[in-house]
């Protein structure tokens, strides 16, 4: 008999195969910059050809007729040109973005990140490092977007720092601030805000009717360990294993993560850091806890996270640099604060061509007739039950891919659907039911689209580590957990609503008429 080992199967398997093939269509196209000009190109074509054809819808909560704007007319050119730094300037992540890195850029270059991730890492077992990644890109949402610039480099460098493949950690985390965004512990600002479009929605049928701002918080929390075990699987079992071994550019700079101790005078930075941060802390609470304070009010306290979080990075970071040396005047601080800046030039230029994307498919109406021709071809299916929510979550994950905001699809989607569904059957589903099902569909297709206004970012993250990386590298990257993300999610939904579970409290799971 012969000894010789058996031969060992190394051919790709039918997932490494798909993605692989993803990727290489989505790399094959041009440079994310060239490509949102492309983008905008095929945008104007399809507005003259809809302008020409007289496309139109009717707003179902306004009952005004929207139509499709040609983009060649004189108004819009003029348009362009004359509003082009406003566009610019406007762009929503562009100011999160710059004010942000102003903190994170003092506490990057002084080395606090840098020390409190080796302490970090040191502190969570490998076993629970992807699970705390999620979950803490789910908690995220607290700070409105802030996740995107924050938990997503995180990801990336955690898992560099621990010899594993930075764009896992990076995809783990965007899965979690992205695809998760609904689920969380605690209520955000997204809860009053689809609240505000559902309540007038069912008062079409009901003129009573009272969402409360609660509407869907079991679930949402129900979804939280969901989410975060689920991220954790798909991380470890498929995309880290088709990722394969991380080889780092010739360029790439691994002085940090070659040093995994912290040194004593570390250590003491820290400790100065740390103290630093309970006390900027302390003074977040005095400034929004007691009655009549700045920031008592729930919506002054969520349109101030940003401004707290450079604070939040800043002064820790500037403790940290004095401690260890690396501040000796405040020339030092302003340098660093440039330095942070200039890093950001690649995402700069690329917010700018996205902005204008983004901005004229916005003009051109096609977004809001996309969303509302999908909505009444739904309605027109003639559904009841479970499939009409089913078909509910799948279109609002469809309309996600053409238009971002949350609240802008709900905004013309809540009145068509919630009406609908609360006289679908005998007893037909509330309108806290029907938003949850939205705020399902409207999650897990987030990390697919070139028109989150995140994604641009996410690409210049990922190109540190391979400067490769492009729209088709992201995809396939995120492409397992949104199919993951978007099965089970829709499935403990669906069992929720069988099992008659309370969505959340005040809220009702069904309208009794």
């Amino acid at each position: 008999m012969s000894s010789d080992p058996a031969p060992t199967d190394t051919s790709p398997s039918w997932s490494d195969r798909w993605l692989n093939r993803i990727e290489r269509t989505g790399n094959a196209l041009p440079d994310p910059v060239t490509l949102f000009f492309i983008f905008i190109a095929i945008v104007m074509v399809a507005s003259w050809i809809t302008h020409t054809a007289d496309v139109s819808v009717v707003h179902p909560g306004t009952d005004e007729t929207i139509t499709a704007d040609n983009l060649f007319s004189d108004e819009n050119i003029r348009r362009l040109f004359t509003d082009m730094a406003e566009t610019f300037a406007d762009f929503p992540p562009l100011g999160l973005v710059l004010v942000v890195m102003l903190g994170i850029g003092v506490a990057d270059k002084t080395g606090l990140i840098s020390a409190a991730l080796k302490s970090f890492v040191a502190s969570v077992p490998d076993a629970l490092l992807t699970a705390a990644l999620v979950f803490a890109g789910i908690m995220s949402s607290l700070a409105v977007d802030a996740g995107y610039v924050v938990v997503i480099p995180l990801g990336a460098v955690l898992f560099y720092g621990v010899g594993r493949h930075p764009l896992a950690g990076l995809g783990a985390a965007f899965a979690g601030v992205s695809a998760g965004f609904s689920a969380n512990l605690l209520l955000t600002s997204l809860d009053p805000l689809l609240a505000s479009f559902t309540e007038p929605a069912a008062q079409l049928i009901a003129e009573d009717y009272s969402v409360p701002v609660t509407a869907n918080w079991y679930l949402m929390i129900a979804l939280t360990p969901v989410f975060v075990v689920l991220g954790a699987y798909i991380t470890d079992t498929i995309v880290e294993p088709y990722l394969g071994e991380y080889e780092p550019p010739e360029d790439f700079d691994e002085e940090d993560a070659e040093s995994s101790e912290l040194t004593d005078e570390e250590r003491r930075g820290l400790r100065w850091a740390g103290g630093v941060t309970l006390a900027s802390i302390l003074g977040v609470v005095l400034l929004a806890v007691p009655e009549g304070a700045p920031l008592a009010e729930f919506e002054a306290l969520i349109e101030s996270i940003v401004a707290l979080m450079v604070f939040l990075f800043f002064l820790p970071g500037l403790t940290y640099g004095i401690v260890v040396g690396e501040i000796e005047d405040d020339s030092d601080v302003a340098d660093m604060m440039a330095d942070s800046m200039a890093d950001m030039g690649a995402y700069i230029v690329l917010a700018f061509a996205a902005a204008h994307f983004i901005a004229m498919f916005e003009w051109s109406n096609l977004g809001s007739i996309i969303a509302i021709s999908g909505a009444d071809a739904l309605q027109s299916i003639g559904f009841t039950g479970l499939p009409l929510l089913f078909s509910f979550i799948f279109v609002s994950a469809l309309i996600n891919l053409f238009v971002g905001s949350a609240s802008a699809k709900w905004a013309i989607m809540a009145p068509v659907f919630v009406p609908m569904l609360m006289l679908a059957g005998d007893p037909g589903y509330s309108p806290e039911t029907v938003q949850a099902a939205y705020r399902i569909g409207d999650s897990f297709t987030n990390i697919l689209t070139p028109l989150l206004p995140y994604f641009p970012l996410v690409i210049i993250f990922a190109q540190r580590y391979d400067e490769d990386a492009g729209i088709g590298s992201i995809i396939a990257l995120m492409l397992p957990y949104s199919v993951g993300f978007g099965v089970v999610s829709t499935i403990v939904f669906l069992v929720w609503v069988l099992l008659g579970l309370p969505l959340g409290p005040g809220a009702e799971l069904y309208y009794m008429g």
